[in-house]
């Protein structure tokens, strides 16, 4: 099979400010795999998890690198060229982008979307929470009303917290949202923000709002605290950035609640059904997030979304140079077509 790598750029409408940095644009890796006359379809994102960013340099020369050694299979061997991959260490966001291409592959070769390969009920697939970065309370509240106006039928908001102006400025923003959605239900994210301290302070006062959950309220690296913040505060944990793999699971699963699963850290669809796989093992829940990535991306995992209990795949929403269509926002619900493979199409790029 022959590996087609083209780069292109991505521009959020408004930049998404959280704890460790904000993003504005992107330039993400369109990966093309091509056999038998049929083209699968990957993406690759960079990304920072709290650590050493994972840059479109390090993923682009990376796959220029692989196109020889995967010229020595076909797609029908998607298990071999895994364990090929990471035996050589290649990072995840480049393992991702060849397994969603290898998958929709699979898919166009046989003429069937993968939710239907895996016999997934698309009408059970939740409502996707769409994301407020961290401001001030007025500029919240304008990003509140604009995505309103984008799509009336939002059903969830993710609200950025981890301030660096504190627990305070966190508490006022937060606030701010909840005044101008009051209809809305709210999770949110710390992206490892907080101490300890603040961290109990803010699980026990976000109770009191009837937030649904916490998102990686401890920094990468601190998971030792995080059975004395379980103690100690009411909601449910979920992890994020401290948690890449099924591997990394089983030695978090009796502190948190449910896990986080992004395709660029897994490493693809295959890991990410294994991570379900092991979460539901250990009585977790499962939600599945984005980084700076297209509809591409975001419908790749669409696809399995039916085994989610929550979604954040938004980061296509707030894009104005998306150049591919896939999986389309209904009733708040990211709502998966009947073509093939990922369902994704390509077209010009619009405002």
């Amino acid at each position: 099979m022959q590996l087609d790598v083209k780069l292109f750029t991505l521009t959020k409408r408004f930049p998404l400010k959280i704890s460790y940095g904000t993003t504005a644009q992107t330039t993400n890796v369109w990966v093309k795999i091509l056999h038998d006359g049929i083209e699968g379809w990957g993406e690759a994102s960079p990304f920072s998890a709290g650590g050493d960013a994972l840059t479109t340099d390090m993923i682009h020369s990376s796959l220029l690198n692989l196109a020889p050694t995967l010229e020595k299979f076909t797609p029908y061997e998607r298990h071999r060229i895994e364990q090929v991959l990471i035996e050589a260490n290649i990072i995840s966001p480049v393992r991702a982008a060849i397994d969603i291409a290898l998958h929709d592959w699979f898919g166009k070769s046989v003429g069937l979307p993968l939710w239907k390969i895996w016999g997934l009920d698309r009408s059970s697939i939740v409502p996707t929470s769409v994301t407020i970065g961290i401001n001030t309370p007025d500029g919240a509240r304008e990003r509140v009303k604009k995505w309103l106006e984008y799509a009336a039928d939002i059903q969830v908001l993710k609200v950025k917290l981890g301030s660096k102006e504190g627990i305070e400025a966190d508490k006022l923003m937060l606030l701010a949202v909840q005044n101008s959605a009051p209809n809305l239900e709210i999770f949110v994210d710390a992206n490892g923000g907080w101490s300890l301290e603040n961290a109990i302070i803010m699980g026990k006062w976000l109770a009191d709002l009837n937030i649904k959950y916490i998102e990686q309220p401890l920094a990468k690296g601190k998971e030792a605290e995080l059975p004395e913040l379980k103690a100690k505060q009411p909601l449910p944990i979920f992890l994020d950035e401290s948690c890449f793999n099924s591997q990394d699971v089983p030695d978090l699963a009796n502190s948190i609640d449910g896990i986080n699963i992004k395709l660029m850290k897994s490493g693809g669809l295959t890991e990410a059904i294994r991570m379900i796989h092991v979460a539901r093992a250990y009585e977790l829940q499962v939600m599945f997030g984005c980084y700076s990535d297209s509809a591409l991306t975001n419908t790749a995992a669409a696809q399995i979304s039916p085994l989610a209990d929550y979604l954040d795949l938004d980061s296509h929403l707030n894009l104005i140079d998306d150049p591919f269509c896939g999986a389309v926002l209904q009733s708040g619900r990211l709502f998966l077509n009947d073509l093939p493979g990922l369902g994704v199409e390509y077209r010009a790029t619009s405002t």
